[in-house]
């Protein structure tokens, strides 16, 4: 997708039927949880394999859901949407926006906080792996001496 969009996005109504592990997606966003910035919508996160969602095949990663069994989505905290998914049904009525996310990966997203803890502690490890090398080898000199 080149980040250009054709006309007004339409909303797609997709039917699934909860198979014996759920309905077989994943979700990110929410109020609490903006996966896309100023959208407190919930998106389609991961579809997973042999899933009901994956055995349909219209539900993408990507997608926004705007409603389940006609309960809007829009505002709502992420754990009352997958509270509201969790209680939907049997048979599961979504009201879809087809590919508005792009962005999202289909590996968990990670906030950009913790990539940044990631590198300074990586960082951290080297720096002192460095230091400790150089001690040793001070000390070793040091000694044959």
């Amino acid at each position: 997708m080149n980040g250009i969009i054709h006309g007004a996005p339409t909303a797609t109504e997709i039917t699934l039927k909860r198979g014996p592990a759920g309905l077989g997606f994943n979700i990110v966003g929410g109020a609490d949880q903006q996966c896309v910035l100023n959208d407190t919508g919930i998106y389609v996160a991961k579809i997973k394999e042999n899933g009901a969602a994956a055995l349909d095949g219209r539900l993408q990663e990507g997608d926004k859901i705007l409603e389940i069994n006609g309960h809007k989505l829009e505002n709502l905290s992420h754990s009352d949407a997958v509270d509201l998914f969790r209680t939907a049904g049997e048979d599961v009525r979504l009201l879809v926006l087809k590919g508005m996310a792009p962005m999202i990966s289909p590996s968990k997203p990670r906030p950009d906080n913790e990539s940044s803890a990631f590198a300074i502690g990586v960082g951290f490890v080297l720096a002192t792996a460095v230091i400790a090398a150089i001690y040793i080898r001070f000390r070793h000199s040091m000694w044959k001496r």
